[in-house]
This record gives C-alpha cells, structure tokens and sequence, in this order.
C-alpha cells in the first residue's frame, strides 16, 4: 500500500490487540486500522458503526506456517489435532459458535438493541439479576430472552395471547403459581425464569452445555414436543440428537409433509425456534461484551501514545 501511496504515514503498535484498536476507531479516538476480515465481521456487532473502506487484497485461505527443516513432528500433531476437531463436529460447533449470525447481521436491529440496553434495559435489569440467581441463569441470558420476546415492553401483546415482557400466557402463570398480572414486570421475569428452568429440566441430564442451553430456549418457543421430534429426526438421519447444530437443521423440516408425517406432535413452524435461538445468542453476547466494559482491563499507558492515522 505504501509503495502505491508513499505519502501515507501510519504507525504500528505492539500494545493493542485489534479488537482494541476498532473500538478506539468506534470511539473516534483514532481515524482508521487495517483488521483481519474474520476480526471485523465478528466484532460488527459490539461496534455497529464501524464501516470497511475498502480491501487491502484480495481473499486468501487462512494457514498456519511450520519452520522449515525435516522434523515434521509439530506440522503432523497439529494435523492430526485439526482432524479431530473436524472428524468430531467440534470444529463445525466452533464456526457455528462464533460466525453463524455474520451472515444476517442487522446494523439497524443492533443499533436498536443497544440503544434499549441503555434507555430500557435499567428499568428492569435488578428484576433480571434478582430471577437468574434464584434459578440459577444467567441473568443476561434472561434479559435477551425477554428482549427477544417484546422488547422489553412490559405492556405487549401478542395476537396468539400472550402478554408481559417475557410474553407468558395466563395459563402459564397460574402454572407457575403466580397470581400477579402478566404486565407486572417482575412477576413476567420472575415467571419467565421459571417456566424457562422447567424446560430447561426436561432436557436429557447426558446434553452438555451451551447445547442445553440452546435446546432449551427452542422448547421454550415451540415446545419440548416438536424439539423432541426434530431430535428423533436427527438420530434417524445419522446426526446428532443431542447436538443443537444437528437439530436445528431438522427444525425446519417439522413444516413440511414428508418429515412432520413420521414423528408424534406433527405440524410445527420449524425455523422460527432457530431463528429465536439465534437472536438470543447475539443479544446475550452483545450484553456480555457491554457488560464486560462495565469493567475493562486496564490499558497500557504507553498503547494510548499513537499518532493517527494508525494501521
């Protein structure tokens, strides 16, 4: 780039990591930086704003370089290490993990969210906290849940009935045990913890985390039922049923003949739970990372000494 610019002046530091540096562009405090595309398309979504001017060079596969010489010994390990992440699904449950929401990333949604975090959120984040440590959750997690469901509008409600933050039906409620109206906000959180704990029991004990955890929020919008159907669908086609990056692909499949005609509860609108799962995912994760800068690790003095334009 400099060889085509000799004008361009920039500085490189050794002190910041690259997610550092975006969030001091976020910040204004530096004009630009040049970021890994993997980087930025992770990060996009704590920094909404953040916009690419352009590619350095075009798109090339990602490697790992070995020192040259005739013991391959650390080259074969790492190849063997790299199968086995393959051969066991672990690295597709990676790339799941952390790259399955880059593709529908919503810059307005996103701005939206963490606007309400600041305007709403503090309204009824003691309720949210107060419920987690009662059920033992998360309590960002049930936060998300309820941003999920209204918005964390206390006063919603649903054509199908349900009503409250955490969108409950009355007969759930009354399950529940709770007498209050389901536009009280506290009692909502207070039920929506509950009900969310009670699914989350009936999900086989062998599950491990974060899959229970996925499977669960799935049960809680459509059902343990139809869940279960799209785990037998899976164990029938040679997945995993206890894998949620295995059943979520059978999910969908509950809307059509051919597949909800072999299982017991049928008929369901199979991809709304995968898309609710991943909604939640992101707004969870983006309320750890906020709440993570409630308290950021200190900066080296020294990283802050830059002269921008900084690459």
């Amino acid at each position: 780039l400099q060889e085509e610019y000799p004008d361009l002046v920039f500085v490189e530091n050794t002190e910041l990591e690259s997610e550092q540096l975006l969030s001091l562009v976020w910040e204004q405090v530096i004009d630009y930086t040049v970021a890994d595309s993997n980087e930025v398309a992770i990060t996009r979504r704590f920094y909404p704003e953040l916009r690419v001017a352009f590619d350095l060079n075009a798109a090339d596969h990602l490697a790992w370089a070995f020192p040259p010489g005739e013991d391959h010994s650390l080259q074969d390990k790492a190849n063997e290490y790299l199968r086995s992440l393959r051969d066991s699904g672990e690295l597709q449950r990676l790339l799941d993990r952390y790259y399955s929401y880059v593709a529908n990333f919503d810059y307005v949604g996103t701005r939206r969210y963490m606007r309400h975090i600041e305007q709403r959120l503090p309204d009824f984040r003691a309720w949210f906290e107060e419920a987690g440590e009662k059920m033992n959750i998360d309590w960002r997690l049930l936060a998300a849940i309820g941003y999920q469901e209204s918005h964390w509008n206390p006063k919603a409600i649903s054509p199908t009935g349900v009503r409250g933050l955490m969108m409950l039906t009355q007969d759930t409620m009354k399950q529940l045990g709770l007498k209050a109206s389901r536009h009280n906000p506290q009692a909502s959180i207070e039920g929506g913890a509950r009900y969310i704990a009670q699914v989350k029991n009936k999900i086989p004990k062998r599950i491990t985390e974060p899959d229970r955890t996925w499977m669960a929020l799935a049960a809680y919008n459509i059902g343990s039922g139809h869940l279960e159907d799209a785990r037998i669908l899976a164990q029938s086609e040679g997945d995993n049923p206890d894998k949620w990056i295995d059943v979520k692909k059978y999910l969908p499949l509950l809307s059509q003949k051919k597949w909800y005609s072999r299982v017991r509860h049928g008929y369901a609108r199979g991809q709304e739970p995968v898309r609710y799962v991943e909604n939640i995912r992101s707004y969870y994760d983006i309320l750890v990372w906020i709440n993570e800068r409630e308290h950021p690790p200190q900066i080296p003095t020294r990283a802050l000494t830059i002269t921008s334009p900084v690459l």
